[in-house]
């Protein structure tokens, strides 16, 4: 039986205070800032964000050099990322995300390849300058066809002092003025991978933007030329989105990053209109290029025909009648397309239930997607999210949404106990301990190694992925969880 929003309000506030008192009075104190539920009409959700997380809770944060080097650097294709630090920081020097690029790998694509300094203690005791000095005259003589350098700073050089500045203008002189760009984003540097991506964004601005190694390209510009900034192409979505957006006339002339080049980047300053997915990841660079170059920025939404729609026309209003037009062609051709899909899974989705707790975009953006479906979304908060994404919130969920800020383990797995959602849609950290209380989980970092999701064929690939997660035999199979076995 449905609940009424003052029921709901009531639920959540003393599964909050629950939650809380399993917490030492300073800890509880600390944490109920970051929990909490809106309330329609406010301006934010009323959480504190961007804060430390408490030693000794289990946090699904990253690190800035996760930030930079997993996020922003990692997916440009053509350039060859260099770990610069002990192999420890495995995650990011030896894995990279579902970044989908075309080329060869190894010749003029290094997505997949991972290259790290491997720090020993003797670089931690008489420095490593000496060392990546080697490491890139190692890659020029190896990858000859790449087209630049990045070099991903992990926590130790901070801490012992190596100049990888001097060492990239060196280097980028002795190779004929080759881009090669260092980047400080050391693990311990802020609260989370957020920062990461501030300072991956600087480095873009003073490296490539502003820098002495800056290639002119051959470029003959259009009134129509616009960016996808913030799509990583997780398993194809900025290929996805570039359709929609060349569908109604519009010519793409970078992606950031996700089959990115470095002279796409070069090229951005000449967009008439930077479009923006992920607003965490790249509202610096996008509001530089606003400030420096004078190109207006607008962020958009590419889940669920509903958002889809609203995107497209927002889009088509920063250019002349021919686009608007078009847009609106494209939204009526796709719509029986749309119609199917929804004949098909929404009556299986309908007023089923879901949490979500993701980073960047996605614990708004995909809200949108989920009520084109029917479905409902009762909580949501982000891994790293700052105050504005939480006022952007507020756009996309209803009264009584449950939010949770950097929740801790205990908090989402209570939470979730409690509330009893049909779905979850989270990271890979958290996928197997809900699969093992019985939960439908969908993995909405990298989409569970499916996708695209976004654009119409997106939302196809979206809606078939959920109703299988939620109808699927093995939940009736599925017994309690071992630790409740096991009490």
């Amino acid at each position: 039986m449905s609940m009424t929003v003052e029921e709901r309000k009531a639920t959540n506030k003393a599964l909050i205070d629950e939650v809380l008192k399993a917490y030492p009075d300073k800890m509880a104190k600390r944490r109920a800032k970051h929990l909490g539920q809106y309330e329609e009409g406010k301006p934010d959700c009323g959480v504190k964000s961007n804060i430390k997380s408490l030693p000794g809770v289990m946090t699904i944060r990253g690190c800035a050099y996760a930030g930079s080097k997993g996020v922003v650097w990692g997916p440009i294709k053509d350039m060859v990322h260099i770990s610069h630090g002990p192999v420890g920081c495995g995650q990011y020097s030896w894995a990279a995300r579902r970044n989908y690029y075309i080329g060869i790998t190894g010749v003029d694509s290094f997505v997949t390849m991972q290259f790290t300094s491997d720090f020993q203690e003797k670089d931690i005791v008489f420095g490593g300058d000496k060392k990546l000095d080697k490491i890139i005259d190692e890659i020029q003589e190896l990858f000859p066809l790449n087209k630049g350098i990045s070099i991903q700073s992990e926590c130790p050089i901070g801490l012992i002092g190596d100049d990888i500045e001097a060492v990239s203008k060196k280097k980028s002189k002795e190779h004929g003025g080759h881009t090669i760009v260092p980047v400080r984003c050391e693990g311990f540097r802020g609260v989370s991978q957020s920062l990461g991506h501030h300072l991956a964004n600087d480095a873009i601005r003073d490296w490539v933007f502003d820098g002495t190694t800056k290639k002119e390209h051959e470029f003959e510009s259009t009134p129509y030329d616009v960016t996808i900034i913030g799509d990583y192409n997780i398993g194809g979505d900025a290929w996805s989105s570039r359709i929609l957006l060349e569908e109604i006339g519009l010519r793409v002339i970078a992606q950031w990053s996700g089959d990115g080049t470095i002279a796409e980047l070069e090229n951005t300053p000449k967009a008439k209109l930077n479009l923006i997915h992920c607003y965490r990841s790249m509202n610096y660079i996008s509001r530089h290029m606003e400030e420096k170059y004078g190109i207006p920025w607008v962020e958009y939404n590419f889940f669920g025909p509903t958002k889809i729609a609203e995107s497209l026309r927002e889009i088509a209003s920063h250019f002349d009648d021919k686009i608007k037009a078009n847009a609106e062609a494209v939204i009526a051709k796709y719509q029986p397309m749309v119609d199917a899909v929804l004949a098909k899974f929404k009556p299986r989705l309908l007023d089923k239930t879901v949490m979500l707790y993701v980073g960047g975009l996605r614990p708004r953006h995909v809200i949108g997607a989920y009520e084109d479906l029917g479905m409902k979304v009762v909580g949501t908060g982000y891994e790293f999210g700052h105050n504005d994404d939480y006022q952007r919130t507020t756009h996309y969920i209803g009264d009584a949404t449950l939010i949770y800020d950097d929740v801790t383990g205990y908090e989402f797995e209570k939470f979730v106990d409690k509330i009893q959602p049909d779905l979850i849609g989270s990271g890979i950290k958290e996928k197997y301990v809900f699969q093992k209380m019985g939960v439908p989980f969908r993995q909405m970092h990298s989409w569970d190694y499916s996708g695209p999701y976004h654009g119409y064929d997106g939302f196809a690939i979206f809606a078939r992925d959920m109703d299988m997660a939620i109808s699927s035999p093995i939940w009736k199979l599925a017994k309690s969880a071992p630790w409740k076995q096991a009490a």
